[in-house]
């Protein structure tokens, strides 16, 4: 099969022809048919952002494609069925805290990395092999539609933070950072979700007119101009009622205050879901109010990624018109250049907008 293997950080992809991956028992194998590139996927490749992935690989999370053969415990799965290629790997020796991998991105601990020396490669190839729980059954599409629905990878991350935050039909949820890939996203998915309205955070008021265009009354949006008190005010001035659930999903580069301003916005036995990136870089933590948090029977969660089921249940979103992948504007790529799939979506990532790799 012909894939784009990165050997080294740094270097460009090369496009080799290696062995088609072996099937074994709890395993299917893929044509692969398109897979997304992270905006970030150069800071991943270059080794800026310093991942836990081990070289030579395959690089590539997640993909749209079809059953190409089945291993022994497959029941339902048959050849020719379209699926979501989920990268979320986890290990089945514990269930209670499983070893995480991203299959073609990063391991999240030393026994995720374990996990990836196994589940190696991903999915910039015209075959990838992936867990058989991982093969995500999506229905009949049409072949021409497979990028589009590359956009599950996208929509899931916000979809696993709002399963986590209880999100229910008729709450209001606030979207911290809507304005970025993931944000604007999150956004989408409250809606579809049912959520009665959507305040949606931001400095980019440019993008937070454009979520108030595509989305109209349901959504509200507020700019965040630095002033704790004063973006809290205009946080809750915007809400049409107490805040049920917060979501955060700002980048690394936001400060841990701009995340406390969204978090203390929310309502007395509300939930706030943390799944951004601020941090990362190093720097002050996020400091809460011990009292305020006690008094008001706050719940405050991590949430890395979604559950096993979460796939399944945004399939069925976009399949009723809940979640409209016509939102999304996408720019393909085949295998052959897919260093400048890489280079093109560094440079032209925002709201709704995707590159693609299509192997095939």
């Amino acid at each position: 099969m012909k894939a784009a293997v990165l050997h080294a950080f740094g270097s460009p992809l090369a496009i080799e022809t290696l062995p088609d991956p072996l099937l074994g028992t709890g395993e299917v194998i893929v044509d692969v048919m398109a897979s997304r590139v992270l905006a970030y996927a150069n800071e991943v490749l270059s080794g800026q952002r310093k991942y836990l992935l081990e070289v030579p690989v395959v690089p590539g999370p997640g993909a749209i494609g079809r059953i190409r053969a089945t291993g022994p415990d497959a029941t339902r799965l048959r050849p020719g069925d379209w699926v979501y290629c989920d990268p979320t790997v986890r290990s089945r020796d514990n269930t209670l805290s499983p070893d995480i991998a991203l299959q073609g991105l990063t391991a999240g601990s030393e026994g995720g990395l374990h996990l990836q020396r196994y589940f190696h490669d991903g999915a910039w190839a015209e075959q990838m092999r992936v867990p058989t729980e991982n093969a995500v059954p999506i229905g009949d599409i049409d072949e021409k539609d497979a990028g589009r629905w590359c956009a599950l990878g996208t929509l899931l991350v916000p979809f696993g933070g709002f399963l986590a935050a209880q999100l229910q039909a008729g709450e209001i949820a606030l979207v911290n950072g809507g304005t970025g890939s993931f944000g604007s996203t999150a956004v989408a998915v409250a809606l579809g979700m049912g959520a009665q309205c959507v305040v949606a955070t931001g400095r980019n008021e440019q993008a937070l007119a454009e979520l108030t265009r595509r989305f109209g009354p349901r959504v509200q949006t507020v700019a965040m101009r630095g002033h704790e008190a004063d973006d809290r005010t205009r946080i809750l001035q915007a809400a049409p009622g107490p805040i049920d659930c917060v979501l955060d999903i700002l980048p690394p580069a936001a400060s841990a205050v701009q995340v406390r301003t969204a978090i203390m916005a929310v309502r007395p036995y509300g939930r706030v879901v943390l799944m951004g990136g601020v941090g990362m870089p190093g720097g002050a933590g996020l400091d809460l109010p011990y009292p305020w948090m006690m008094r008001n029977c706050i719940t405050v969660r991590g949430q890395w990624m979604y559950p096993p089921h979460a796939a399944t249940l945004m399939a069925g979103l976009i399949r009723s018109g809940l979640v409209n992948l016509d939102h999304f504007e996408i720019a393909a790529f085949d295998l052959d250049r897919a260093n400048e799939a890489v280079t093109h979506a560094a440079a032209h990532s925002g709201p709704f907008r995707m590159t693609i790799i299509q192997p095939r």
